[in-house]
């Protein structure tokens, strides 16, 4: 699952070197609406540099997967960030393909409540092919 999320930079950790071949670091987000949720990323290997780039308090947008995994009966779920690149103020650019989600907290493109069915507006119905 690919998600998408704007926010200011708050925090970065130095780069952990997990075994000889794997490397790890994470990040931090404030997202910026009513309530500002802290959001930590994890980068893995040759993506460990992405963020050295952009600086704390730089609005950022993150491209991320959702990870999840099973060890020993216990559940873990991870961010798992594939790219980074600045942000406009609280916008979040819409990627094909990607369940993208905006500063405000809703996923870009989600249903909207004149839109019961998550497709095109009313407006557009007159291309059906039949």
């Amino acid at each position: 699952m690919s998600f998408n999320v704007s926010g200011k930079l708050h925090k970065v950790f130095p780069a952990e070197t997990k075994t000889a071949t794997f490397q790890t670091r994470e990040f931090v987000i404030v997202t910026e609406e009513q309530y500002p949720q802290y959001i930590k990323f994890q980068l893995v290997q040759d993506r460990c540099g992405v963020i050295d780039q952009f600086t704390p308090g730089q609005v950022i947008n993150v491209f991320f997967d959702l990870r999840g995994r099973e060890w020993q009966e216990k559940y873990f779920t991870n961010l798992q960030a594939w790219k980074v690149e600045a942000g406009a103020g609280a916008e979040a650019g819409n990627t094909p393909g990607n369940a993208n989600q905006a500063a405000g907290g809703s996923l870009v493109g989600e249903t909207k409540a004149d839109d019961p069915f998550g497709g095109p507006a009313a407006e557009n119905f007159d291309d059906l092919p039949f």
